[in-house]
């Protein structure tokens, strides 16, 4: 049976994620990141649990990860995404994504890039929370509660394309299909493919789930 390490953090912990590794290395990985919310100032942080030092006899580590950096985050950490082995993208529970740059030579962490307000309420309700992210560099694509889905680049400070009644309800997930398609699901458990291949802001396949009698 496997060992199981725990370690008090002082927060609370909503989004954990691996740091990417190449697909030939041998060695599992290493790096993590994790997301707070919930907490008088909530951050991204950057683990380790490369230390070995916590290497028993047997080869097995029985350390405990350990505090690379972090760095604060305006609002709830909702989602959290590694864009390559350097970036990491947050979603907020104000309604922005923004970018975090990992310095490995320093161990610090910078913002190296945000969309304010990305998801908003119209009629001056205020700001909406972004549910989800799906990366792929370089590539952003967001969903909130406000039923809207953008599509960011990080070469641009405004989004590339943004579908505002992608959905009457709360987006709460998205995970990507092929290059040019995602799939979101809404509070209601109905589910659509989007292809921004196609022009328009209609998905191409809607599926809803029936009740079996």
């Amino acid at each position: 049976m496997e060992d199981v390490v725990g370690k008090y953090v002082s927060q609370k912990i909503s989004k954990t994620r691996w740091r990417p590794i190449s697909a030939t290395a041998l060695q599992p990985p290493e790096i993590f990141a994790t997301g707070s919310w919930d907490n008088e100032e909530n951050k991204i942080s950057i683990w380790s649990v490369g230390d070995f030092v916590g290497l028993v006899p047997n080869g097995e580590y029985h350390g405990e990860p350990h505090l690379l950096c972090d760095i604060q985050h305006s609002g709830d950490v909702m989602d959290m995404q590694f864009l390559d082995q350097e970036r990491i993208v947050a979603a907020s529970s104000t309604g922005s994504v923004a970018i975090f740059r990992h310095h490995q030579n320093n161990q610090t962490l910078s913002l190296n890039q945000k969309w304010e307000q990305a998801h908003y309420y119209d009629h001056s309700w205020g700001s909406a929370s972004c549910t989800g992210i799906i990366c792929s560099s370089p590539e952003i694509f967001s969903i909130g509660e406000d039923g809207r889905i953008n599509m960011f680049t990080t070469d641009r400070k405004e989004a590339v394309r943004t579908i505002d009644n992608a959905d009457s309800s709360t987006l709460q997930a998205v995970t990507r299909l092929r290059t040019t398609e995602i799939l979101t699901v809404n509070s209601i458990g109905q589910l659509k493919i989007w292809d921004f291949r196609q022009q328009g802001n209609e998905p191409s396949q809607i599926f809803s789930l029936c009740k079996m009698k």
